[in-house]
């Protein structure tokens, strides 16, 4: 019997053949035509489409020729089964809800644009795995709902302003009309950088102190953003905050002997930027932070550099009780 393919289904055939090319492997020409049970010109027709679409399909000589989905210079929509799906869904969910660091802004979106799209079955799968699942290890930071973020996350990326309620350190609950710019991630806590209607001003909101957060539909024209960057506005915003309750921060000071782009990779942005030292070999960073002493030196070391703390005296201490703790857990 002849293959034949009608052009009404031309639309869900190209979807299925990019479905199989996306599995990392090389497909015989003769094994996609049955596959899809069209012809082999047919399929050599559906690739030539895929290539004009962008996706950067690479072809091999021989006498049942392959084909194979390449890397290419941009990243072109994938088509993703439902397993793959719930699996991608949870892993940013759990991510996302337990602030690990290195998790960013960026997977917050991404989240929030998988969960737009997923059917309301798939929606459900997730929410009942991630019910069903108790993570072994958490970090020391509040955990968030992901669907708080997620919300978050899609009323910043279209400029929607954000009503929410809004817990104080005091216990204090507000309600809140802001504009939202940017979340920022620290490592163990999320931020809301917004511009808070009701009282004219910035403000930094802990997203763990957030809930009910829903986009209105209205718009507005993003204002520029103090310090003229999110994460250095956060880290003033919460240095000066957490002085006012532990009594002050502290200026770091810190010679790492690594180069400064090697350290920048190691520590997070409100720590503060490490610059070139000045005899040519290595770097130092300096800032002000808020943070215990005992969590700063733990963070120094997990940057995995070498490092030598020159002040302040209390956080010098911390990272000397440090290492001997740590020589003396491990036998000789």
């Amino acid at each position: 019997m002849t293959k034949t393919s009608s052009s009404t289904d031309t639309p869900a055939r190209l979807l299925q053949l990019l479905s199989l090319l996306q599995t990392p492997r090389e497909w015989p020409g003769g094994e996609l035509a049955d596959r899809l049970r069209v012809s082999r010109r047919t399929v050599r027709r559906d690739i030539d489409r895929l290539r004009e679409l962008g996706y950067p399909v690479q072809a091999t000589m021989g006498a049942d020729g392959g084909y194979r989905l390449v890397a290419g210079k941009a990243l072109p929509p994938l088509v993703l089964d439902d397993e793959e799906a719930v699996a991608i869904a949870v892993g940013l969910r759990a991510g996302a809800g337990h602030a690990v660091e290195g998790v960013e802004e960026a997977s917050v979106r991404a989240l929030a644009k998988l969960e737009q799209v997923l059917p309301s079955r798939l929606r459900h799968r997730v929410s009942t795995l991630q019910a069903a699942t108790i993570p072994l290890t958490s970090g020391d930071g509040a955990t968030i709902a992901p669907e708080t973020l997620t919300v978050i996350a899609s009323a910043a990326a279209g400029s929607e302003r954000l009503r929410f309620h809004y817990r104080a350190a005091d216990g204090t609950e507000t309600r809140r009309l802001a504009e939202p710019y940017r979340l920022v991630s620290t490592g163990r806590r999320w931020y809301l950088v917004a511009f808070d209607l009701d009282r004219a001003d910035w403000r930094t909101f802990r997203v763990d102190r957030v809930s009910e957060p829903f986009a209105t539909g209205a718009r507005f024209a993003p204002r520029e953003v103090p310090e003229g960057d999110a994460a250095r506005y956060v880290q003033r915003s919460v240095s000066s905050a957490r002085g006012a309750v532990a009594g002050g921060d502290y200026e770091l000071d810190v010679e790492f002997l690594e180069p400064a782009e090697v350290v920048a990779t190691r520590v997070p942005a409100w720590v503060g930027e490490p610059v070139p030292s000045p005899g040519g070999e290595g770097c130092v960073l300096r800032g002000r932070v808020s943070e215990s002493v005992e969590w700063m030196a733990v963070r120094l070391a997990m940057t995995g550099v070498e490092f030598r703390v020159r002040g302040p005296e209390p956080l010098v201490v911390a990272v000397r009780e440090l290492g001997e703790r740590v020589r003396a857990a491990v036998p000789r």
